[in-house]
C-alpha cells in the first residue's frame, strides 16, 4: 500500500511541473493585439510586453514596421514615464491613398523609458499603442519584428517569422493576420482620422482571457505538484517504519 501512495505522489508531482513548464512560458511572449484585423481597414494595435527575466526591468522596445507592404499612416499614443522616436522612410514601392501619394512611412517605432523610471519590473507587463492604417491589402499577414532592452543591457529579438503549420518559433515577431475586407471595415478614405478596428476589444479581451487561464493553469500545477510531494513523503514515512 505504501508503495502505491509513493508511485502517485511521484506521478502527480511530475504532472505538476509538466503544467508549469508547458503553460507558463507561452504567456510570456511580446505579442499584439488584435492578432487578426481586416485589410485595408484602421486599427489600433496594441504592443503587450512582459518582463521576463527575474533581476533586470524592460527599459526599452523597439518595433519594426513592415517596409515590404508599408503602412501609410501611423500615429503613436504619449505615454507617462516613456519617450518615444518615430523613424521614417521613403516608400520601397509607390504607395497611395485616397487623399494622394504617400512620400515617407513609419518604419520603425522606439520607446524608451525615462531616467529614473522604473521601466516594466520582473513579473510584471505594461502595453505600447499606436494607431495604423489602412492595413496592406496585398498581404496575409503583417509582422513587426520587435527588439526589447533589458537594464542590465540584454536584448532579446523577437523577430522569428512564424509559419503556417510549423511549430511556433522560440522568439516569434507579433504579427497580425489579415482578412478580407468586411462591410465593418474603416475605409482608406478615412486617412485623417484613426479609429480602432470594431474587433480590438474583443481580441484584447480574449487575449487577457487566455492568460489568465495560463495563470490558472500554472497555479494548480504548482498545486497538484505539491499534493503530490506530501503524498509521496507519506508514502516513504509508512515504508520506513514498516522496514
Amino acid at each position: 500500500m505504501a508503495r502505491v501512495f509513493l508511485r502517485a505522489g511521484i506521478l502527480a508531482a511530475a504532472t505538476g511541473v509538466t503544467v508549469v513548464a508547458t503553460v507558463l512560458p507561452a504567456s510570456a511572449h511580446v505579442t499584439v493585439q488584435p492578432s487578426t484585423a481586416a485589410a485595408g481597414s484602421y486599427a489600433t494595435l496594441m504592443f503587450k510586453v512582459p518582463t521576463e527575466e527575474d533581476n533586470a526591468s524592460t527599459t526599452g522596445l523597439d518595433v519594426q514596421l513592415p517596409v515590404d507592404n508599408p503602412i501609410a499612416s501611423v500615429s503613436v499614443q504619449p505615454k507617462a514615464g516613456w519617450t518615444y522616436k518615430v523613424t521614417k522612410a521613403k516608400p520601397s514601392k509607390p504607395l497611395t491613398t485616397d487623399d494622394g501619394a504617400v512620400d515617407e512611412v513609419v518604419t520603425r517605432i522606439t520607446w524608451t523609458a525615462d531616467p529614473g523610471s522604473p521601466g516594466i519590473k520582473p513579473g510584471e507587463f505594461d502595453t505600447f499603442t499606436v494607431s495604423a492604417g489602412p492595413l496592406p491589402e496585398q498581404a496575409d499577414a503583417i509582422t513587426f519584428k520587435t527588439l526589447q532592452n533589458y537594464s542590465n543591457g540584454d536584448v532579446v529579438r523577437w523577430v522569428d517569422v512564424p509559419q503556417a503549420g510549423a511549430a511556433e518559433p522560440e522568439h516569434p515577431a507579433p504579427t497580425v493576420t489579415l482578412s478580407a475586407a468586411t462591410a465593418g471595415a474603416v475605409p482608406a478614405s478615412t486617412a485623417g482620422s484613426t479609429p480602432a478596428t470594431a474587433g480590438a476589444p474583443q481580441a484584447a479581451a480574449k487575449s487577457d482571457s487566455d492568460d489568465g487561464t495560463a495563470r490558472t493553469l500554472g497555479t494548480v500545477g504548482i498545486v497538484v505538484g505539491a499534493l503530490g510531494l506530501l503524498v509521496g513523503g507519506f508514502g516513504l514515512t509508512r515504508t520506513r517504519r514498516r522496514a
